[in-house]
């Protein structure tokens, strides 16, 4: 029996108001295809007063010894040859901008390679200066500091996707037999002879429409993404909550759910917050398992992912084999 505060199972997803190690010890062995997640940065935010919240830790370090659990619990969950997607940044030693950089995707990556998974890819996705100055009012970013001292001028840091595949074979494979068919960001540049071949099911050498999504896929520098195209959050902000936490983008997830997954599998984050990652799942046809340990979040990940629910597909052929053994406590 699992020690949650709140849970929602429906036959889409399941999704849980507790601490993700409790909830993912609950998930059978090799169980989950697909893990898509942004962890705290590193002690860069502070999510909640809670105890076990991953944010509260005393330092870089004494996080590395938690976060060590959660990358243990996803290994155990996931199939051999699927892959967890990790969204980071590097991060700041202080809180004004202007101090040095901690390069907190490396850590990232050298103890999931210690965890038994291959580093196969790192997406930068840009994100234009003024935007990060206006959200987050750095001073190392305004133009008055170029003018002053261009010395201290500052970066808008890209955020980083970390793509990681658990080692052994992956026996089921995620084809697209017909290339893909949508694209997740923007595509007012796709030429309009390359849109009219959506679903081209000839000779895929000349499926124009699902090679022009591909190579920016492929691309190590994701520049399309929309910094708006985000889930509602607003109301899940409590007083003391930091003024610039902002859900990731939902173009980010769906690239990841569209090509490491296929229709109909399981995709888990562990850092649930307002259901993004869920969400996407859910309206791209796969099903979802999510946790969150702060209540605020998880309420409106409920409101969200109901949204959802109310405006896509129902999935079909009945709940996920693991939501049978995670229960709530009475």
């Amino acid at each position: 029996m699992v020690n949650v505060i709140d849970q929602v199972i429906s036959d889409n997803y399941a999704i849980y108001n507790g601490d993700c190690i409790e909830v993912m010890a609950g998930l059978p062995d090799k169980s989950v295809h697909l893990s898509v997640y942004s962890p705290p940065f590193g002690g860069l935010y502070n999510y909640s007063s809670d105890e076990r919240d991953l944010s509260n830790c005393r330092d870089y370090d004494q996080f590395f010894d938690h976060y060590r659990f959660v990358i243990e619990q996803i290994a155990r969950v996931t199939l051999p040859g699927r892959c967890s997607a990790v969204h980071c940044m590097d991060v700041p030693t202080g809180n004004t901008g202007s101090d040095a950089y901690i390069d907190f995707p490396g850590d990232i990556i050298r103890l999931h390679q210690k965890m038994g998974f291959h580093f196969i890819a790192r997406h930068a996705i840009w994100k234009e200066p003024l935007w990060v100055r206006n959200r987050t009012m750095q001073k190392n970013l305004a133009h008055k500091t170029a003018v002053d001292d261009s010395v201290q001028c500052g970066v808008a840091s890209a955020d980083y996707l970390l793509i990681f595949r658990k080692r052994g074979e992956n026996r089921v494979p995620v084809a697209n037999p017909i290339g893909f068919l949508e694209y997740a960001g923007d595509d007012s540049k796709m030429p309009n002879d390359v849109r009219r071949l959506r679903g081209f099911d000839g000779d895929q050498k000349q499926n124009k429409f699902s090679h022009w999504i591909w190579r920016r896929y492929a691309s190590s520098i994701w520049d399309d993404i929309r910094m708006g195209n985000v889930l509602p959050y607003e109301e899940s902000r409590e007083a003391d909550d930091e003024k610039h936490v902002h859900p990731l983008q939902l173009d980010v997830i769906d690239r990841v759910v569209q090509m490491r997954s296929n229709p109909g599998e399981t995709v888990l984050t562990p850092f649930m917050g307002v259901g993004s990652e869920v969400y996407s799942a859910v309206t791209k046809g796969r099903r979802g398992i999510g946790a969150e340990l702060k209540t605020s979040y998880y309420r409106q990940a409920v409101r969200n992912l109901e949204n959802a629910v109310s405006g896509s597909r129902a999935i079909q052929g009945g709940q996920i084999d693991a939501f049978d053994v995670i229960e709530a406590a009475e």
